[in-house]
Parts: structure tokens; C-alpha cells; sequence
């Protein structure tokens, strides 16, 4: 098929560089690829695998299918590497031997595949996840005592990042195996700010249970065990349970217990002083304002006015994490779709995409949206339809 020639997709990538006002240099070193093979791929002289393709899409701020038509490899790689996910963790408490790669190397790879994490790109981690997990296990089972804490560490980072894909592809079993591992590794690094951080995620299998009152208990007992917030990392820490027990709550309808939460991230927001990723998640200012939005739209549509005014004319800062803005927008857009206002629902689920398509794509509430809008919003219908297409609405 012609549009899927090597040339086809060379041009693309390299209007859209052009567009960005990129040199081949600066896209290649933010892609993380060299600079031979964006050179190469722009003339067409070469069809770039599916890891170049979505991380040059990555670095010019689009979706892979924007380069390389019907583009499907995402989902391919994602649903390739869970039942691999899976295997690695059937015996995550028994030694397997020494790990393929040195302290140095992994940490690395782990550190790489949390920024992965934080920028939604899905594919990329599944291409490597299923090693370096493995990877981790070994660490801590092989490593004498003394480095036990930094190696449980690194397991249970690489264990959050695994149940990134896991968690937002319907993999709910899996991600349930997944956290209950990054809890292990949390026991065995002695250290309180990890436990803090697995209770963070730990939320996300009440979430799926719909078992939001328990999950505010789970939350509050978290909060209480966190270390006093002394400095800016504790600060975080707990200030990031805050902001999560606030969501559970308002999906609880605790409406109180909800607005008490978000007082106490806000005052910890204020004490942390910048927006930062601590621990493997966001915080500060900017995170605690995206999250008043999110517990609006957490108390449903008869909140849709609380959620449009803590939104306002504000505007996530670029430097946020993709999936935190992508999120942000996504939200917005139910606000907005429950106001009457089907045009600023369209818009927002375009800069959520825009931010992070593979974030967006898998978001059951995107999803929903562009369902709806596509049936009942008659402007800009064939767009529309295009999106509702490409999001998986229809």
C-alpha cells in the first residue's frame, strides 16, 4: 500500500519535524535515536521498526498512525508482552539466578522505563519491561543484604511501570499480581516512602472493584503511616495519598471526607513549593489543581459547574508528565459533555490526544465521550468520526 511506503512515512515524519521546527539533530536526540537513522528514514531509504516509529512520534508530539497508516503496533506490543508480564511473576518470590545485566545497566533501564511510564508510551515499555522486571527479581534475591534496600527499590519502580500496561489495557488480574509484587519489594526496601507510593497504586484495584469506601480506608491508613512530612520528598509522599484519597472519596460520594483530603494536599502542595515527580509520581501546585477537577467530575454530573470552575482558563503546564496532562483534558472533556458544551468536549479530548495518544486511546471515559459526541454533536461530524474511529468508539 503506498502510504505505508517507507517514503510515505519519511515525508510525514519530516513535515511534522518541520512543523515543530525541529532539525534532524534535535529530533533524533529527543527521540532518543541517532541521528543516522532519522536521516535515513526521512529519505526513505529505510521503514522504521515499530520502537523508532513511536518514539519519533513521541518527540513530535503525535500518534504513531499519524505516520504510518493503520498503525496498530502499540496494541500488539502491549498484548505481546502481558502474557510474558505474567510468567516473570508466577514465581517473583523464589531465586532464579544472577540478573543478565549489572546494578548500573538496570538501573538505568529501570529509570528509563518510569520516564516512559510518565510520557504514556505504552509500547515502548512493553518492548522491555518483561527483561527488566525479571531483571529486578533477581537483583533482590541475589544481592547481599546491604544492598537490599536500593535493589527492592528498583523492584518496585519496575513493578509500577509493568502495571502501567497491564492496569490501563484491561488487564486487571494481571495488574492486581503486579502491585501485590511492588508491596513485596516495598516490605523487603524497609523504607516507608515506597510503601507510601505502592498504596498509591494500590488504589487503582479498588478503582476497578468500584470499592471506594474501602479504598479511602486503605488510603487514610496509608496517610497515617507516612512519615511526618519533614521534607519536601515526605511532603510528596504524602501529600500524593492526599490527592488520591480525595478521587476515591469523591467516587465514594463522602463529599467532606473529599473536600478534606484535597485541603490537606493543597497545604502540602503549597510546603513542596514546585511541581516535581517524587517517587515515581507528580506533585505540587499543578497536580493538586488537575485534581480538583478530577474529584468534580468523581462526584458526577450534579458537580459538572464545581468541575468548570476549578478548570477555568487554566492550562496544564507543558512540563508536566503527557499522561497527567492527557488525563487532565479527558476529564474536562466528561465536564464538559455533561454541561451542554459538546464543542469544548471535542477540543479537550484533541489536546488529551494531542498530549498522549496511547493514554488517550485506552481511556474508557475518552472513549465514552467521543461515543456520545459522535452520535449527537452534528458539527464537525466527519472528524468526529474519524476520531470515534481511531479511539475505538465505533
Amino acid at each position: 500500500m503506498a502510504a505505508d511506503s517507507p517514503r510515505e512515512v519519511g515525508e510525514r515524519i519530516a513535515a511534522r519535524r518541520r512543523a515543530r521546527r525541529l532539525t534532524q539533530v534535535q529530533l533524533a536526540n529527543a527521540a532518543r535515536v541517532s541521528y543516522a537513522t532519522v536521516r535515513a528514514v526521512e529519505r526513505g531509504a529505510r521503514q522504521p521498526s515499530d520502537d523508532v516509529l513511536e518514539a519519533l512520534a513521541a518527540a513530535l508530539g503525535i500518534d504513531a498512525a499519524r505516520l504510518r497508516i493503520g498503525y496498530r503496533g502499540t496494541e500488539r506490543r502491549v498484548h505481546a508482552a502481558l502474557p510474558e508480564l505474567s510468567a516473570v511473576l508466577a514465581g517473583y518470590e523464589i531465586p532464579q539466578g544472577p540478573p543478565t545485566a549489572g546494578p548500573g545497566e538496570l538501573a538505568a533501564a529501570v529509570k528509563t522505563a518510569a520516564d516512559w511510564r510518565l510520557g504514556a508510551q505504552y509500547g515502548r515499555i512493553a518492548s522491555v519491561i518483561p527483561g527488566v522486571l525479571a531483571d529486578a527479581i533477581r537483583y533482590v534475591h541475589t544481592e547481599p543484604a546491604a544492598e537490599q534496600p536500593d535493589a527492592a527499590r528498583m523492584l518496585a519502580s519496575a513493578a509500577r511501570t509493568g502495571d502501567a500496561i497491564a492496569y490501563k489495557y484491561g488487564a486487571h488480574d494481571l495488574s492486581a499480581r503486579l502491585i501485590d509484587l511492588m508491596r513485596w519489594a516495598a516490605d523487603r526496601s524497609a523504607d516507608p516512602l515506597v510503601t507510601a507510593s505502592a498504596a498509591y497504586v494500590r488504589t487503582e484495584l479498588f478503582f476497578s472493584a468500584r470499592a471506594h469506601a474501602v479504598g479511602l480506608a486503605a488510603l487514610e491508613q496509608a496517610i497515617d503511616a507516612a512519615p511526618a512530612p519533614t521534607s519536601r520528598l515526605k511532603a510528596a509522599a504524602r501529600g500524593a495519598l492526599h490527592m488520591r484519597a480525595a478521587v476515591i472519596a469523591g467516587r465514594a460520594e463522602n463529599v467532606a471526607a473529599a473536600d478534606t483530603h484535597l485541603d490537606h494536599a493543597r497545604a502540602l502542595a503549597a510546603l513542596v513549593g514546585r511541581e516535581g515527580t517524587y517517587l515515581g509520581t507528580s506533585f505540587g501546585p499543578d497536580s493538586v489543581r488537575i485534581h480538583e477537577v478530577s474529584l468534580a467530575v468523581s462526584l458526577g454530573p450534579r458537580h459538572v459547574e464545581r468541575a468548570l470552575q476549578a478548570a477555568g482558563q487554566w492550562k496544564p503546564p507543558g512540563s508536566l508528565p503527557a499522561e497527567r496532562r492527557s488525563g487532565y483534558y479527558i476529564e474536562l472533556a466528561r465536564a464538559q459533555d455533561w454541561a451542554g458544551l459538546p464543542g469544548d468536549a471535542f477540543e479537550s479530548l484533541k489536546v488529551a490526544r494531542a498530549a498522549a495518544p496511547q493514554h488517550t486511546r485506552e481511556h474508557p471515559w475518552a472513549r465514552e465521550v467521543a461515543a456520545g459526541l459522535r452520535r449527537h454533536y452534528r458539527a464537525d461530524a466527519e472528524l468526529l468520526t474519524h476520531f470515534a474511529q481511531w479511539i475505538g468508539a465505533v
